[in-house]
C-alpha cells in the first residue's frame, strides 16, 4: 500500500463520518448527577468519616481526630462554596459585566 492509497482511504473514512447535529444531539443531565451526589454519595462519605473519627477517638488519638475534623469541615465549606458559585454564578457574572 502506497501513501496515495492510504491518504485516499483516510479521506473516504473522514467523508463517511456522520456530521454532528447543530443542537448537539444528546445532553448530560447535570441536575441528576448533582442530586445523586447530594442524596446518595455525600451521606455515605460522611458516615465513613464519622466511623473513622470515632475509632481514632476511642484509641486516645483525640488531637488527630480534631485535626481531621477541622480539615473535613474546611473541605465541606469549600464544597458548599463551590455549590453556591455554581448556583449564583450567572447572576454574579451579570452583575460584574453589565
Amino acid at each position: 500500500m502506497n501513501a496515495t492509497s492510504l491518504i485516499g482511504a483516510v479521506a473516504e473514512v473522514v467523508a463517511a463520518a456522520p456530521t454532528p447535529t447543530p443542537g448537539g444531539g444528546g445532553s448530560i443531565n447535570t441536575t441528576g448527577i448533582l442530586e445523586f451526589f447530594a442524596s446518595k454519595l455525600a451521606p455515605i462519605l460522611l458516615a465513613v468519616l464519622g466511623v473513622i473519627f470515632i475509632g481514632r477517638a476511642s484509641r486516645g488519638e483525640v488531637s488527630k481526630v480534631l485535626t481531621s475534623s477541622a480539615i473535613a469541615i474546611i473541605g465541606i465549606a469549600f464544597i458548599v462554596g463551590a455549590g453556591a458559585l455554581f448556583v449564583f454564578g450567572a447572576g454574579l457574572v451579570d452583575i460584574m459585566f453589565e
